[in-house]
């Protein structure tokens, strides 16, 4: 189970504090100012955030293996459950095969 990190509550500055911001940034020398064109290609970052979505989703199935069949695959290491299914997924492949035959 993923552990859950509590989010900061998010404090924006005052006007005030904006405006102290803003001239300490025009001031900056070293600062570069962002054309339209990049202000308009920006995205917020809650959008990008995560695995990208696969194109090949996968399902979520329950499903009673042996314990030797376990026992293996795990003996394997990490990506044990992706080596399992490349293994089904051959399987399914040479099936496949025969029936066109």
């Amino acid at each position: 189970m993923s552990k859950t990190i509590p989010r900061r509550a998010l404090v924006m500055p005052t006007e005030a504090e904006n405006r102290k911001i803003r001239r300490a940034a025009k001031a900056d020398p070293d600062a570069i100012l962002l054309t339209d064109t990049q202000l308009k290609a920006m995205v917020p970052l809650t959008s990008i955030r995560g695995r990208p979505k696969s194109a090949n989703k996968k399902l979520s199935v329950s499903v009673r293996y042996s314990p030797e069949v376990l026992r293996y695959f795990r003996s394997t290491g990490a990506g044990w459950q992706s080596r399992m299914d490349g293994v089904l997924q051959d399987y399914v492949a040479k099936q496949g095969a025969r029936r066109e035959s």
